[in-house]
């Protein structure tokens, strides 16, 4: 283990530092996403008219927040190593909460617009908690600790949407917003008042400011772990624009919605990121990521021949059990081959190379689907998973030369 980069094994501050984290990066994911139910109503609320122009200004409020947060994780991540990364997560909760708040008090789309790329701007609690949790939690227990936040976030996808159903008809979609950042307000709190890093932020900014700038295409791990990130997101996202035409091919009625957000809930994940994690400490994170890789691109395969929704459901569930130890794994390999120093900017490249998938990915399934069919997106996928073990397999077998894998 590298000096000074976690705290000692016996030090319980990274146990309620990852307890925190968890609960403070649920809350802003709840909050940021708990507006995709209503979006295009709200948009028609501050004067946009026609289906089509409702559709583009929805489009553009929900995706200017992943170009922003894209561009802007590495800087954070390089600020985090400087000056703290629990500064950053302050200052993301507190951000976040005025931003979500602003948003139920806007009144025009382009003021809608500008505030879902503030709340983006100056947020990053998630990236953030991933950062804080890899580098202070001791390294035997990366993998979990790492897999237990990812589930926080996975939840957090999944139950903002259910909240954005429900909530609205009751409170009205200002008072929705004023109460998503209320939550946030809190998530501040507990970062205040509970989070504690470990001492050694002068020092680190010294060695931050020092050191040098670690080049993702000099360091093959880091590469290998950018691209994988990269596939992760794709390989989630690239049924998104068919779902729901595919699943109308194999039940009919009002169940054709039901099943279709089934498909693309990540139940899956939720229930296995922790469990990898905890198996990627004992084993190794490249063998489980290679793994996972490889079972994902074989459940690929039967997912374009399925004749029954409940085929679908059931493969995309395993899938979902093989991918949801790879975001854990991927920032333990990284925060394993840096110098702690400089993890907080190589953590923030991987956010932003898992957004670049989460953009391509409906891109690529959109595209191959209207031009050859809904068959080639998973096997087009599989294919790409495949190769991506197989890259891993060699930059495992490359990082190992010189010294044992992690």
């Amino acid at each position: 283990m590298q000096n000074g980069s976690v705290a000692p094994d016996d030090n319980d501050y990274w146990r309620r530092n990852l307890f925190v984290c968890v609960f403070g990066s649920f809350t802003t994911i709840v909050a940021m996403t708990l507006l995709l139910p209503f979006l295009p109503l709200y948009v028609e609320q501050l004067g946009v008219t026609g289906h089509a122009a409702i559709s583009e200004w929805s489009g553009v409020a929900y995706g200017a927040a992943f170009f922003t947060a894209a561009l802007t994780a590495p800087l954070w991540g390089r600020l985090g190593d400087r000056y703290g990364r629990k500064l950053m997560l302050i200052r993301a909760s507190l951000g976040m909460a005025v931003a979500m708040t602003l948003l139920g008090w806007a009144q025009s789309v382009w003021q809608l617009v500008a505030l879902r790329l503030l709340a983006w701007l100056l947020g990053g609690y998630a990236s953030g908690s991933t950062i804080l949790v890899a580098t202070q939690t001791p390294q035997g227990r990366t993998g979990w600790a790492l897999g237990m936040l990812s589930s926080g976030i996975m939840e957090g996808n999944l139950v903002g949407p259910m909240i954005g159903g429900t909530l609205p008809p009751i409170s009205g979609i200002s008072g929705t917003f004023i109460l998503a950042g209320g939550a946030i307000f809190i998530a501040f709190l507990a970062t205040v008042l509970l989070l504690k890093e470990v001492p050694g932020t002068g020092a680190r900014r010294v060695a931050a400011a020092t050191s040098p700038v670690v080049s993702p295409w000099r360091n093959l791990p880091v590469m290998a772990m950018l691209i994988t990130g990269t596939l992760l997101m794709l390989a989630n996202m690239s049924i998104e624009p068919i779902i729901t035409l595919y699943v109308a091919q194999l039940v009919s009625g009002q169940q054709v919605t039901f099943v279709a957000g089934l498909v693309m809930a990540a139940l899956g994940s939720i229930l296995s990121a922790s469990r990898l994690g905890r198996l990627a400490d004992r084993v190794g994170h490249w063998r489980v990521i290679i793994g996972c890789l490889l079972v994902a691109a074989v459940l690929l395969i039967p997912q374009a021949f399925v004749t029954a929704g409940w085929q679908l459901v059931a493969l995309r569930f395993c899938m979902g059990l093989a991918l949801g130890g790879l975001l854990p794994c991927i920032a333990s390999v990284i925060r394993h081959t840096v110098p702690p120093e400089r993890a907080g900017s190589v953590l923030g490249l991987s956010t932003s190379a898992q957004y670049v998938g989460q953009v391509t990915g409906p891109l690529m399934g959109g595209v191959i689907g209207g031009h050859f069919g809904m068959r080639p997106v998973f096997l087009g996928t599989c294919l790409l998973l495949a190769v991506g073990a197989g890259f891993n397999q060699l930059c495992r077998k490359a990082a190992s030369r010189p010294a044992q894998d992690d």
